[in-house]
């Protein structure tokens, strides 16, 4: 390992949105990274693969979070004004529910806490300025100006290629741990090539209990999650992000979100419910029936301007748990200069930048630890408490 105080070769392993911003912010800190996929940046099958993602602050009571995304934005705002197209979709988020419980309470005690910029709104507010949104039932909202939504493949490739602009190494490659004694040495590729380095961080999303299934392997869950987009009305402005925002709607026990039409890719809608376990390998990932069915009967409610709308397109992606939706961001046991980050759990894209801030110094002990974030917080029965 090299001396104290000077600068290392850090082996990054996973090219998603955390392993991405972790490099990114090793590599300002001027050491020599590797970046390492085994199918490319931001790939099809990983949870930092898709269309889009939502932007927000409201996490009830939980400002840990709410600090998380709020230091996240401006690095997002500063990607997307190099990147050519857009990554940020100020459009606003809006929530809303039947009833202004703990969550909504807590949400905005934080907010003013922090001096963040929201709004209150009651029904008939809400139903004059988001017309297109029936909210039957609805008696409370919370908006969110500044946030949005995050175009997630976009990003990703886009910090990648900044990445190694910048002098950074990235491979696509299949990477496994050649076992050390109290530190790990270096990782040999499927072509029989060892790499060696200083220091290892692996953010393999719903991969990484594969690559420490003693450790981890009954304490991240991979759940599968389907996503829908529907066709607008031809000429329609009503859903384009200027006119409407990013959602939540946490009415009925349940909690389903979405999108505006954002790029002409149509209106994007999902359920935010855990699915059954998954292995990402050899999940199907054609959509079902029955998910279909009920995000159209959601979506025949709430949106009545789509009732009918054709389907353009559906993703069969997967959620990557901890026990209870906290991120894990931590050395490993054995293994002193190996740091495992993930745990994402279907709400860490938006908190990238500040996982990779926050993991580039963990690695180096330089950042006061947050228990949350530790392995031992981890357990082995899924019970969510972070939404």
């Amino acid at each position: 390992m090299a001396a104290q105080g000077s600068k290392e070769h850090i082996l990054v392993v996973g090219a998603g949105v955390f392993g991405s911003w972790t490099a990114h912010h090793l590599q300002n800190a001027g050491h020599r990274v590797t970046l390492i996929d085994a199918w490319g940046a931001s790939h099809s099958r990983a949870s930092s693969g898709g269309e889009s993602r939502l932007t927000r602050a409201g996490y009830g009571r939980d400002a840990i979070y709410t600090r998380f995304a709020t230091d996240s934005l401006p690095q997002w705002q500063a990607l997307s004004a190099v990147s050519g197209l857009p990554i940020l979709h100020q459009c606003g988020v809006v929530f809303f529910g039947a009833v202004e419980d703990d969550y909504f309470r807590g949400s905005m005690d934080v907010h003013r806490e922090l001096g963040l910029p929201f709004e209150r709104l009651g029904r008939s507010a809400m139903q004059s300025r988001f017309p297109v949104i029936d909210f039957d039932g609805v008696e409370v909202g919370f908006f969110e100006p500044k946030f949005g939504a995050l175009m997630a493949r976009r990003s990703v490739q886009t910090l990648v290629d900044r990445f190694v602009r910048s002098g950074g190494e990235y491979r696509r490659g299949f990477a496994l741990p050649v076992n050390g004694s109290g530190k790990l040495d270096a990782i040999r590729l499927q072509s029989g090539e060892t790499l060696s380095a200083d220091r290892f961080v692996f953010a393999l999303g719903p991969w990484l209990p594969k690559i420490f299934p003693s450790v981890l392997g009954k304490k991240i869950f991979a759940t599968r999650q389907e996503v829908f987009y529907f066709a607008t009305p031809a000429g329609d402005r009503r859903f384009l992000p200027d006119a409407m925002p990013g959602w939540a709607d946490f009415n009925a026990g349940d909690i389903f979100y979405g999108f505006p039409d954002l790029e002409n890719r149509g209106v994007k809608f999902a359920h935010d419910q855990h699915g059954v376990l998954v292995d990402p390998d050899t999940q199907d990932r054609r959509p079902t029936q029955a998910a279909i069915d009920e995000i159209i009967a959601f979506r025949d409610r709430r949106f009545p301007a789509l009732r009918g709308a054709q389907l353009t397109g559906a993703e069969v992606c997967q959620y990557e748990n901890s026990s209870n939706g906290d991120f894990l961001i931590d050395l490993h046991p054995q293994l002193e200069n190996v740091l495992l980050v993930g745990g994402g759990s279907g709400h860490g894209f938006k908190h990238g930048p500040e996982v990779g801030r926050y993991a580039a110094s963990r690695l180096f002990g330089a950042a006061k630890e947050e228990p949350r974030f530790s392995l031992s917080t981890k357990g082995e029965t899924q019970h969510r408490e972070v939404h």
